[in-house]
């Protein structure tokens, strides 16, 4: 799958961002401006590394070290060129030591520290990597940056600054941290929505899927990351993981557990697919959880996993929709036809992952298997792979997007379900948003105030 998904894209949308594979041409989003940025080569690099396709990931190295500009008059997404781009190069240099990866990066990171110059330090949602200029999303309340994006650069810029000995991309996120701690937080929930010109949250919608979702998951993994030295962040963790389950998590009338999202004082029963990441999470922090609760929160991961599963079996295609409703009489199914797609989304398999890591439990791979064959029936192209508009259908209507994280997440997490457990111990390394791996950092100071690079 992977070979196909590759062999296509290097054929037809060699160094656009993306493909798209019915069309057999690029494709490009907002997310990363205007340009030809390769997105798909650097975010699949890692995935190709790992499985031993060698010859295609030198391919990709040869492309990165040629082409791969960033002196662009493009406006890109900096939360999304963090975790694909920077993640990413971090991520090959690590696996394959080869310097290019880690110029690259820190060239890049470097385009993004403009976008940190407001008022308050938490940076915009978008830069213009020529000019410096950002901005925010005109749709994010009242000109808010958004908690999931401002909240997800920690694990990279803290290796940034351990790989270049300088303090300025620790000192950026280490900032927004202490401003996050001085807030108060509407029942111990942080909102999705923050003003980076007056320091003050926008509208208090809090969700643990989109807007909000790895802004928790950096917490727990800056933690592990920093050999569970970093106990600030854990407490933060443990802290909102406590509210959310106080305040989001609930039980359906059929015994299913979800995680709802809160608006307008109210919870909404509704869980989205990229919700499903959170059955890993609460496994991955159950080791080291408060009042002796590994159990308990082991028991909650596997609960996510087994509600996630439901809403991928309860479809035609057994393919999960992109959001599910628990109201009156229907569980883990989506209502609305703008919620009934597929598009090659990875957090269902990452839960099903983490739940194996940790269980050894066969369903996880059953289930893994399940969705394998289900994306190689449904959304294989002769061009690639694509995303499907409706997953209840039985003659599913295509998007023609070949995503770089299907690549970068998707296929990295099946293959390592079906790995042994010492391709990358989670002792050693921790992934990032974008299933890219980084080092743990054991670090003689922790607080990397003196010299980060200190080995």
């Amino acid at each position: 799958m992977m070979k196909h998904a590759w062999d296509n894209y290097r054929q037809y949308g060699w160094g656009h961002n993306e493909l798209k594979p019915i069309a057999r041409k690029g494709h490009s989003t907002n997310i990363f401006g205007n340009s030809q940025m390769g997105a798909t080569i650097v975010d699949a690099l890692d995935t190709l590394y790992i499985m031993g396709l060698h010859d295609e990931f030198r391919e990709g190295q040869e492309w990165i070290d040629k082409n791969l500009d960033f002196s662009v008059n493009s406006e890109v997404s900096v939360f999304e060129v963090n975790i694909r781009f920077i993640g990413g190069l971090l991520a090959a240099y690590y696996l394959s030591g080869q310097e290019v990866f880690k110029i690259k990066a820190v060239q890049l990171a470097g385009k993004l520290l403009p976008a940190f110059n407001t008022p308050t330090g938490i940076p915009w949602a978008m830069v213009n990597l020529k000019s410096g200029v950002g901005r925010n999303w005109g749709w994010a309340s009242a000109g808010s940056s958004i908690l999931a994006e401002f909240g997800t650069l920690h694990m990279e810029f803290v290796h940034l600054s351990y790989l270049t000995g300088d303090p300025v991309y620790y000192n950026k996120v280490m900032h927004i941290r202490k401003l996050l701690q001085k807030m108060d937080r509407p029942n111990g929930l942080y909102p999705n929505y923050l003003n980076p010109r007056t320091g003050r949250w926008g509208q208090h919608h809090t969700s643990v899927g989109g807007l909000g979702d790895s802004f928790y998951e950096y917490l727990l993994k800056a933690w592990l990351m920093s050999d569970k030295m970093d106990m600030e962040a854990r407490k933060m963790y443990d802290d909102a993981i406590e509210a959310i389950e106080k305040h989001l998590i609930r039980k359906s009338n059929g015994g299913l557990t979800f995680i709802g999202e809160w608006k307008n004082g109210h919870l909404e029963r509704k869980m989205g697919h990229l919700t499903c990441f959170a059955g890993g999470m609460f496994a991955l922090g159950a080791d080291g959880s408060r009042d002796d609760k590994a159990g308990h929160y082991l028991q909650l991961g596997a609960e996510i996993a087994h509600t996630c599963h439901e809403s991928y079996d309860r479809t035609t295609l057994k393919l999960g929709p992109e959001a599910f409703k628990f109201d009156g009489g229907v569980e883990a199914v989506a209502v609305r036809q703008n919620e009934k797609y597929y598009i090659l989304r990875p957090e269902v398999i990452e839960t099903y992952w983490y739940m194996w890591r940790f269980t050894h439990d066969p369903k996880y791979r059953q289930w893994g298997w399940e969705a394998t064959q289900a994306i190689d029936k449904y959304c294989r192209v002769s061009g690639g792979f694509s995303g499907v508009k409706d997953v209840y259908s039985s003659s599913p209507t295509y998007d023609d997007v070949q995503q770089s994280f299907f690549l970068a997440e998707t296929l990295k997490y099946l293959y390592l379900l079906f790995s042994n457990d010492d391709l990358l111990p989670l002792d050693n390394w921790v992934f990032n948003t974008e299933a890219h791996p980084l080092p743990v950092l054991h670090l003689a100071n922790t607080t990397l105030s003196g010299n980060p690079a200190y080995r």
